[in-house]
């Protein structure tokens, strides 16, 4: 005799006892019965993972919903003539132009060759940009020294300048570049220009075998002084609080990223935008790249703007679009 599942099961194989309550079962109906319970087990199991799987399959197809940017305004050489004042264009991403009178150039240009799947077009060509005084690239990331760019601008630009770092991989890229320490000033035609601090060194908390430190001089910020005002564009940077005790700017290019662990984040950029209450705020890397799950290029103008002292001066533009700068009254 023999036990299993709590039953005790006669030699001839015909008749079994129920040890618990003495009731006699005919072999062949529990068999039938066991059958019966598996054939259920594995109907559910069956339900179950389709469901799982449907469930799974309609969280792929749901989209996350992300803030865009205004529709491309494409410009060409006009925007690059001779003008009596300064003006500013959103080039997508974290890029501007600056026409400041009789100088002209770009901060973090990226015009195509991007590796992440974008919104919309940007809003000139390389190949017709006709003149450039420098071009200016506050850290190493791909969407701010964008190597294609700078290579396809460097025929027609007169300067590349960034810091210590960045200049080393230019001029491996064959560049002809100018290297700055934080602090340092320099003037470019009519603009004069000084590197501010940023920190943006992701890189150290991914290492890679034989990777170097990355420090906080590796990336910078810009400022610049211009015949019509003075422009601050912070770059990536987690929040500092030297950044919130600068002189008062007369426009900010604002990187906005509502990431706070290597960007300002949402917290970081309202006390940015409210330490000088009265200065406009340009928006950049925000509303360009269709990457709705990846928070760095995700920030939404309107929570920003839920939050900050006089909320009119966030100036969304559309790549391309032309603004011109004006002294604040002080």
């Amino acid at each position: 005799m023999f036990y299993q599942n709590s039953f005790e099961i006669r030699k001839n194989g015909k008749r079994i006892r129920n040890l618990y309550n003495n009731q006699k079962i005919n072999f062949p109906n529990f068999v039938k019965l066991k059958l019966k319970l598996m054939n259920l087990l594995k109907l559910f199991f069956f339900v179950l993972l389709t469901s799982s799987t449907l469930n799974a399959q309609s969280v792929l197809n749901t989209k996350k919903e992300q803030a865009k940017a205004p529709a491309t305004i494409q410009f060409g050489k006009e925007a690059f003539k001779s003008s009596t004042s300064t003006t500013i264009r959103w080039l997508g991403m974290a890029g501007f132009f600056i026409n400041s009178r009789n100088t002209q150039f770009m901060i973090d240009p990226l015009l195509g060759g991007y590796d992440l799947p974008l919104l919309m077009d940007f809003p000139i060509k390389p190949k017709e940009v006709p003149q450039l005084d420098a071009i200016f690239a506050t850290h190493s990331d791909n969407d701010h020294y964008s190597v294609s760019t700078c290579q396809d601008l460097s025929s027609v630009t007169k300067e590349f300048h960034s810091t210590i770092f960045v200049d080393s991989l230019m001029r491996n890229d064959g560049i002809k570049s100018v290297g700055h320490y934080i602090g340092e000033s320099f003037q470019v035609g009519d603009v004069f220009v000084r590197l501010t601090l940023a920190d943006h060194a992701w890189q150290n908390n991914f290492p890679k075998p034989g990777q170097r430190y990355y420090s906080p001089g590796d990336a910078c910020g810009f400022w610049f002084d211009t015949p019509d005002g003075s422009i601050w564009a912070p770059g990536d940077s987690k929040f500092m609080q030297e950044q919130v005790h600068m002189p008062t700017p007369d426009l900010i290019l604002f990187d906005y990223s509502e990431d706070p662990d290597f960007h300002s984040g949402l917290d970081g950029a309202i006390k940015i935008a409210n330490a000088y209450p009265n200065t406009p705020l340009i928006l950049g890397h925000w509303g360009f790249v269709d990457a709705p799950d990846f928070n760095p290029f995700n920030g939404d103008p309107d929570r920003l703007k839920s939050k900050v002292i006089n909320p009119e001066r966030i100036i969304i533009l559309a790549p391309g679009q032309p603004y011109i700068l004006k002294k604040l009254k002080k």
